[in-house]
């Protein structure tokens, strides 16, 4: 059997409208991400040195190679379901700048993988002005959510979440990602122990699907959850389903609903 290598599938290096309620970080951000493929049997993490990200006019930033958590906002996550790691870095300082961003894995071997993409700004522009025009609208849209209860006779299984799109409000086009985890407050929201996490990019790669997301305004918990438990979820808008092909992610605030 050949020995696991660490091979980068994508990246991402795009512009993030942080809209998370009773955030200390600042609305206009931007994220560094690098998926990798598969390790299986082996910890991906342990077999990395470094990873950083750089790009126009000295811009340079350095992953961490550790658990993701709230309060850092930089490592690492797992996704089981296809046992692959995904590093993740959040960065208060703006908007990026126009131009080409490469991010590059070190290997403890010695070995070099990188990956480069072009952000533009006009689709992130779009996106952005389009949400903030309709804002309430989208938020009062969302059910379940705390003035939305789940109804008392309410299953555990096949649970709907529904919202109004970027297309519904503003007819632009957008893919949405939806989370959901036990949470009662977005502090609480925890990515790396989802209970259900509607991956697009995914089930683009899987089903050839280019439009896999594009506008998907519900999804469905096919997953029977716990009783009397708190829930929270979040939708992320995005304009692509290809994680190298994005320029924009917009973190829609978290809902939340009670099981009965």
């Amino acid at each position: 059997m050949a020995t696991p290598e660490i091979k980068i599938y994508d990246i991402m290096a795009c512009n993030v409208y942080w809209d998370f309620e009773a955030s200390a970080m600042p609305k206009e951000t931007h994220k560094m991400l690098v998926a990798l493929y598969p390790t299986p049997g082996v910890k991906a993490p342990d077999m990395i040195e470094s990873i950083r990200a750089y790009g126009p006019n000295g811009y340079e930033v350095f992953f961490k190679n550790q658990k993701f958590d709230n309060k850092v906002l930089n490592g690492w996550f797992y996704t089981p379901e296809i046992q692959n790691y995904w590093y993740m870095v959040n960065l208060p300082t703006g908007f990026l700048k126009e131009g080409e961003y490469t991010i590059e894995v070190t290997c403890k071997d010695g070995r070099v993988d990188k990956k480069s993409r072009l952000q533009k700004n006009k689709p992130s522009d779009i996106a952005v002005e389009a949400y903030l025009k309709n804002h309430k609208k989208i938020f009062d849209s969302f059910a379940p959510s705390k003035a939305k209860p789940l109804p008392k006779n309410s299953g555990l299984k096949d649970i709907k979440l529904s919202w109004a799109t970027l297309k519904d409000v503003a007819n632009v086009d957008a893919f949405y990602v939806t989370r959901l985890a036990e949470a009662s407050t977005s502090r609480e929201f925890d990515g790396n122990n989802l209970t259900h996490f509607d991956n697009i990019y995914f089930q683009r790669l899987k089903n050839n699907d280019p439009k896999a997301g594009q506008n998907r305004n519900s999804v469905v918990i096919s997953k029977e959850l716990k009783p009397n438990t708190d829930y929270g979820y979040f939708v992320e808008i995005t304009d692509a389903n290809v994680g190298g092909e994005a320029n924009i992610c917009i973190f829609q605030q978290h809902q939340f609903f009670k099981t009965p």
